[in-house]
């Protein structure tokens, strides 16, 4: 009996990490096969060309997709868009997957899913059903909704939501945040180990900082990431960052940061991507989290971490306790709060680290023939 072709879809380092878990267990599987396709950030050297640690990883990418423009603009996003659809194309058809599976909300994530939907190939989507005000990832994620045939959702809430969009509710699982899977199962690296691969200390009081475009907002993208780094001078905190994503205005996020930790490269310290391994590590040993990453709102309340939340791109979410939520202009009052945050009894309410499993599970039995039939609110 053939094995079930499970094609899995990525982007971004960030994406990769929460896919990870669910790759090693696709792996394990003794009725599903993986076949891995690779695309924009992933093969871009100015992101740190992440599909060799991919590929370190232990896992054979099936396709390569050059998807990313160098230009820095809304008109350069939604002509990857474009490109990654047409290449898509050739690969999906290439591989002839049985099931798709995508995750959360990008613009290549809505190429895939648009291929794979043109091409008759059912989806399976990762993180529908969720709400971020601030960005344009919101009208993506629920057009996957509506495009993808299976459903996996990180709480009860973003199912009932997804089933009220019109979905059948036998295919709308609640499995949790699989970002959560990799807190549970890695074995972290202990904190001198960290600072010796990174070449920086963390000192007395530290944050890991990750800020991404707010792609709905009308503000300039240059200015408040100097208003942002005025105040993270002010807070004498040591700060890791991480690079930005390739979203509108994300170049500009990237230079400003780099120039900012060049005046003190002993506080400050930029790495384009620390990934999945590192990143938890550091989420451990940092006092706080700032930005407005979704990483600061689903994974950091597993180490009990506070978070300043800036600005409206994760607006909508649900939050755990230990969320800051702040305008630019109120951030050195929210790091102070944060620093002095009492981070004891933080519940996640994103999962208990089995979601991989779960999905996987499904994966090997769910039927493929679904036909998708809008299912009105009172049946």
């Amino acid at each position: 009996m053939s094995k079930r072709k499970i094609c899995v879809l990525t982007g971004t380092r960030a994406e990769y990490g929460l896919f990870y878990p669910i790759l090693k267990e696709i792996q394990k599987s003794s009725s599903l096969e993986l076949q891995l396709v690779v695309s924009t950030m992933h093969l871009s050297s100015e992101f740190g060309l992440t599909y060799k640690q991919i590929e370190e990883d232990g896992f054979v990418i099936d396709g390569k997709i050059e998807n990313l423009l160098s230009a820095d603009s809304k008109s350069a996003i939604a002509k990857s868009t474009g490109l990654a659809t047409i290449l898509l194309s050739d690969s999906l058809t290439r591989l002839n997957p049985d099931i798709v599976l995508v995750l959360g909300d990008r613009y290549e994530t809505f190429a895939a899913a648009s291929t794979a939907m043109l091409l008759n190939i059912p989806i399976a989507h990762i993180h529908g059903g969720e709400i971020t005000q601030g960005a344009v990832d919101e009208q993506i994620r629920h057009a996957i909704t509506k495009m993808s045939q299976i459903h996996f959702t990180s709480t009860e809430t973003y199912r009932n939501r997804v089933i009220q969009m019109g979905e059948n509710k036998a295919n709308v699982f609640n499995v949790g945040a699989p970002g959560i899977d990799n807190i549970v199962n890695l074995k972290l690296l202990i904190k001198k180990e960290l600072e010796e691969e990174l070449g920086w200390e963390f000192g007395d009081k530290s944050a890991l900082f990750t800020y991404h475009p707010v792609t709905l907002d009308i503000s300039n993208a240059e200015e408040d990431i100097a208003n942002i780094l005025e105040n993270i001078k002010k807070s004498n905190l040591n700060v890791l960052f991480t690079y930005a994503n390739a979203d509108d205005s994300g170049r500009v996020i990237n230079n400003k940061i780099e120039l900012f930790c060049q005046e003190n490269p002993q506080k400050y310290k930029i790495v384009k991507s620390l990934g999945q391994l590192k990143y938890l590590s550091a989420m451990k040993y940092v006092d706080i989290l700032i930005g407005n990453t979704s990483s600061g709102i689903i994974e950091a309340a597993s180490f009990s971490k506070p978070v300043v939340n800036i600005g409206n791109r994760q607006k909508g979410r649900l939050q755990s306790d230990n969320i800051f939520n702040c305008e630019i202009k109120d951030i050195s009052l929210n790091i102070k709060k944060a620093v002095s945050f009492d981070n004891t009894n933080i519940v996640n309410i994103y999962g208990d680290g089995r979601t991989a499993v779960q999905i996987v599970k499904i994966l090997e039995t769910m039927d493929t023939t679904i036909i998708k039939k809008f299912v009105d609110k009172d049946k």
